[in-house]
């Protein structure tokens, strides 16, 4: 299988929002509520992309998955820090994608000077979970029924890497 990893530009976004749609209809894996439609996705893609990075990996010229980066609060002093996220097409899941994008992110992340990068995981989430650590995060907190989603209260699990 080969994998290719390159920026997201606004002509994935329609395919970006087709990959995690499901994330936000059929489980609590993201606490929106509603898909974003392309519109929305270019956008994010085009401010998250400038400000910290967005990458998409192509496995045989279909896209896969993506990765980003994020600001982690709006206040000056977080600006080292960023929140990070990967979706994959359930097509590609435990191929090693969501891996790959995470190891060329990281070093996009820490040439714009992030120092801790963050993952926010709905919990229970087993893949995520290990993936994260895989990835050298570590655990620091629980933020206990946080979330209403699904007819739940749901619980986010916070993991911590300093790049």
């Amino acid at each position: 299988m080969r994998v290719d990893l390159r920026p997201a530009t606004s002509a994935d976004a329609a395919r970006c929002a087709e990959i995690y749609a499901p994330y936000v209809t059929d489980n609590w894996v993201s606490f929106e509520l509603d898909p974003p439609d392309a519109a929305e996705m270019a956008r994010r893609i085009e401010y998250y992309g400038a400000s910290h990075g967005w990458l998409v990996a192509e496995v045989d010229g279909k896209t896969a998955g993506y990765a980003y980066g994020s600001p982690h609060r709006t206040r000056e002093a977080y600006a080292t820090s960023a929140d990070v996220a990967v979706y994959l097409d359930a097509a590609f899941a435990r191929a090693g994608i969501g891996r790959r994008l995470y190891e060329a992110l990281f070093p996009i992340l820490k040439h714009r000077n992030v120092h801790a990068i963050f993952a926010g995981i709905a919990l229970p989430n087993d893949a995520s979970i290990g993936l994260h650590r895989a990835m050298g995060f570590t655990p620091i907190g629980i933020y206990r029924q946080v979330g209403w989603k699904m007819g739940a209260w749901r619980d986010v699990g916070w993991w911590q890497r300093l790049l």
